[in-house]
């Protein structure tokens, strides 16, 4: 590769680097990574008590024995086991942080663009832009050509 093409490359990327939707994703990935931690302890500290007031605290507990014998847990276990428990508290989480995703993000800032939109249209002023049909245009010609003939003077 020429020195040419070696800054080409390296302009590109510095120039992808810096494109506003990079710095908006990483941003996204950092803050996504802390809410994560955010959910797992609100899954924890929360639900998996309430869950462990009719059963156990760790919802990994739940689980159904399909071909036994299903005994220990872990990686002592025997048998062939369905663990619907995990699927559940990872389904709990999910659904935990879409909530939120979208109650405290989502939301307010589909209000917040939709004031924006509308303080920009009545500053402009808009016009709305009624669609009128072919035959409704020859009607208003014929009605002002009627109009202008004046009364009395009937069709030639």
């Amino acid at each position: 590769m020429s020195d040419r093409n070696k800054a080409g490359v390296w302009e590109g990327f510095k120039a992808f680097l810096t494109r506003g939707n990079v710095v908006d994703l990483a941003v996204a990935v950092v803050i996504g990574a802390a809410f994560t931690n955010i959910v797992n302890s609100v899954v924890k500290g929360v639900i998996n008590p309430l869950v462990g007031a009719f059963g156990t605290k760790n919802l990994d507990n739940y689980s159904s024995c399909i071909k036994g014998p299903c005994e220990g847990t872990g990686d002592a276990a025997t048998g062939v086991r369905i663990l619907w428990g995990s699927v559940l508290g990872a389904t709990l989480q999910f659904l935990i942080t879409a909530a939120v995703v979208y109650f405290l993000m989502v939301l307010p800032m589909a209000k917040y663009l939709a004031r924006v939109e509308a303080r920009r249209k009545a500053k402009e002023g808009t016009h709305e832009v009624v669609e009128v049909t072919e035959l409704e245009v020859l009607k208003e010609i014929r009605d002002t050509l009627v109009a202008q003939r004046g009364p009395g003077q009937g069709e030639r």
